[in-house]
């Protein structure tokens, strides 16, 4: 089991990062809310994963605290959610988004999510309902998406180079689950002249929940 990659951060390709340890190059996909918090290129970052074999591969997924690993791990056990539909859960929404909607029942917000159906919904509700009762209690609820603004607001996030932020914009929607076209008309709507991937990828995440 992979539990933790220390190392230099090579490329930010949401919703994926190439992490380099110790001369070897790790792949590791993030939901969006971790990927904001990650330091610039070329920097040190200390990442938490999931580790998942299957017969056709094995992947790594991340996570920049261990109580967001295990929200995830609580997320992927309920009845028909992956590991990729988990990670399109945590990228739609916040943390704190996410268990208040299983609290309140709120099924017409999780369908939101790519991939998520009425009856999935109603499973997350009904299965993670008791499983989420003391998370409150835990320091769970970094405001990632606060931070991501200011960082936007500063040019502070440095990402892989792309020759067109609105096209990384739309790849990694479509990775996260989003059909072509609904990734396209939400970029469109939000993307203005200047705003990074990561910018264009959170407005685009924020309007469709």
């Amino acid at each position: 089991m992979i539990g933790r990659l220390r190392g230099i951060l090579l490329e930010k390709q949401p919703p994926e990062i190439l992490l380099e340890v110790n001369g070897v190059g790790y792949e590791v996909s993030m939901p969006m809310s971790c990927f904001y918090e990650l330091p610039e290129v070329g920097e040190e970052a200390i990442v938490y994963t999931h580790f998942v074999v299957r017969e056709d591969a094995q992947l790594l997924y991340g996570f920049n605290t261990t109580i967001e690993r295990a929200l995830f791990r609580e997320v992927i056990k309920a009845n028909g959610v992956g590991p990729k539909l988990g990670l399109a859960i945590l990228s739609g929404m916040t943390a704190t988004q996410f268990v208040d909607s299983v609290e309140r029942e709120d099924v017409s917000t999780l369908v939101k999510i790519p991939g998520v159906g009425k009856k999935t919904a109603e499973r997350l509700v009904i299965e993670m309902r008791d499983r989420l009762k003391n998370w409150h209690a835990f320091d769970l609820f970094t405001p990632h998406a606060d931070a991501a603004a200011r960082r936007a607001a500063s040019n502070e996030t440095v990402v892989a180079a792309s020759n067109d932020p609105k096209d990384e914009a739309i790849s990694a929607l479509i990775a996260l689950g989003y059909k072509a076209a609904q990734a396209e008309k939400v970029v469109k709507q939000v993307a203005v002249d200047g705003m990074k991937s990561e910018a264009i990828i959170r407005d685009a995440l924020r309007s469709m929940v």
